[in-house]
């Protein structure tokens, strides 16, 4: 059981030194496996809380909790017991079909769920990250769970950090902190003590899990994991708030709720009215009566409802499965059919989140650029033709060499074919700007090999 990592909240108000004393590690040779083991047993490890998981009979009687299944059910209990009454048919047919609706329904909505659940834990374990470290001395990946305070992270230019930190060493690091601050610039980092009131998105010299490193190196020593990390307190306060349901199921409710009072009615008023009119006496004409009523109410449940709307939800969730979006929950799929109100960005747009140079402005004139994203497919062209003067293309191959070699993004592709950038969007536009040039990585690297990094004039402590 994890318990509350040491104090962090004035690290980020002292030097480096005084940091790393307070959480007893050597920068130059990090904590030992035996002092790690230790510490991941004591604060446990890094992993987001979740809530604990229900058994698989739980989940799928779950399935059979809305009114309107609660009304099937019972439909099904009183034409067994009008079958076992009458005794005219060897097989109750009527509640055989109304069960079987009812359980294939049921069966239906826990395979979609069960599912969505098995997708996203695949999904989960194959995104398991990793982080460097430095242990005994020595340069190790480990999985990012293993992460414990005390641990010195090294930070490498793409890097989703995992955990938070407090900078020890910063060159030229810049972060991306838009999923806890909301900025959409990247945040230069270093190693400064802060003023004691530094807001979150103040602490220049704090790392913070799940942010990213749009450029530069740099090293911290992890002062949170797991749920005492920021992110890891926002994940906790979701967890605390209640589940409403959809519009979907509440209409469903409401539909359940009115048919069983109909039901009822429509069974004691027919019952009532037959045995005052007909002068009904005797037990078993009470009994046929009895019957009467009871099929009549049967009659008005549509045992279908539940059946068509489990089935139109599945074959939405399938749909969006085939688009790349998971659905845990089968009633969460009317959800965006619900949506009124769609927030967009600060912009009032919604983007690829995709940087492109679109034209280069040289003495010989303005060249633009075709293609779009970061797939380095496109060609020069002026006035809407491919560029044939041979001065104006030296100066363009001039500038974007200039600008691929000032750069520390990385074009690569990855598992899926697609063109993606690791680092600062800006410079990865210019470094695909110089692929479409036919500016190659070899050639460029061959002839002007880069001999050291810039040093942020902030970092140094």
């Amino acid at each position: 059981m994890a318990i509350s990592a040491p104090p962090r909240e004035d690290l980020a108000q002292v030097a480096t030194t005084e940091a790393l004393a307070a959480l007893d590690v050597d920068p130059r040779r990090g904590l030992s496996a035996a002092e790690a083991a230790e510490r991941l047993a004591r604060y446990g490890r890094n992993e987001l809380p979740s809530p604990p998981t229900d058994p698989a009979w739980k989940r799928f009687l779950a399935q059979f909790t809305d009114p309107l299944t609660g009304l099937l059910i019972a439909a099904t209990i009183i034409s067994l017991i009008a079958w076992a009454i009458e005794g005219e048919e060897l097989i109750p047919f009527e509640a055989i079909t109304i069960a079987a609706i009812v359980l294939l329904n049921g069966i239906l909505g826990f395979v979609q769920e069960n599912r969505a659940e098995q997708a996203v834990a695949a999904l989960q374990a194959m995104s398991a990250p990793h982080a460097r470290v430095l242990r005994d001395g020595n340069r190790q990946e480990i999985l990012s769970a293993d992460l414990v305070p005390g641990d010195i992270l090294l930070i490498e230019e793409g890097d989703t950090l995992p955990a938070d930190g407090r900078l020890i060493e910063a060159i030229a690091l810049r972060v991306a902190e838009s999923t806890l601050t909301g900025e959409s610039a990247a945040v230069s980092k270093d190693t400064d003590p802060v003023p004691a009131d530094a807001a979150l998105g103040d602490r220049h010299n704090m790392i913070f899990s799940g942010t990213a490193v749009a450029s530069g190196r740099g090293k911290a020593v992890i002062t949170a994991t797991g749920a005492q990390t920021e992110i890891g307190k926002i994940a906790g306060s979701i967890q605390e708030s209640e589940e409403e349901p959809t519009p979907l199921q509440k209409e469903l409710a409401g539909v359940g709720k009115i048919l069983g009072l109909v039901v009822i009615a429509i069974a004691l008023i027919m019952s009532a009215t037959i045995v005052f009119l007909s002068e009904v006496r005797s037990l078993s004409g009470l009994v046929d009566v009895l019957i009467l009523g009871i099929s009549l109410a049967v009659a008005a449940v549509p045992e279908g409802l539940t059946a068509i709307t489990t089935i139109v939800l599945s074959l939405g969730m399938q749909r969006m499965a085939g688009r790349n979006v998971i659905v845990r929950r089968l009633a969460a799929v009317e959800t965006l059919g619900s949506t009124t109100v769609i927030c967009s960005d600060k912009t009032g747009t919604l983007t690829r989140n995709e940087m492109t140079v679109r034209a280069v402005l040289t003495a010989g004139g303005r060249t633009e650029l075709t293609g779009i994203g970061y797939a380095p497919d496109g060609e020069l062209q002026q006035n809407g033709t491919p560029v044939s003067d041979s001065a104006l293309l030296a100066e363009v191959r001039k500038a974007l060499r200039a600008a691929d070699l000032a750069n520390n993004a990385s074009l690569v592709q990855n598992e899926e074919g697609l063109w993606i950038i690791q680092g600062d969007p800006t410079e990865g536009a210019l470094r695909v700007a110089a692929r479409k040039a036919g500016l190659g990585d070899t050639e460029l690297v061959e002839r002007f090999p880069r001999v050291a990094r810039c040093r942020s004039p902030r970092s140094a402590n």
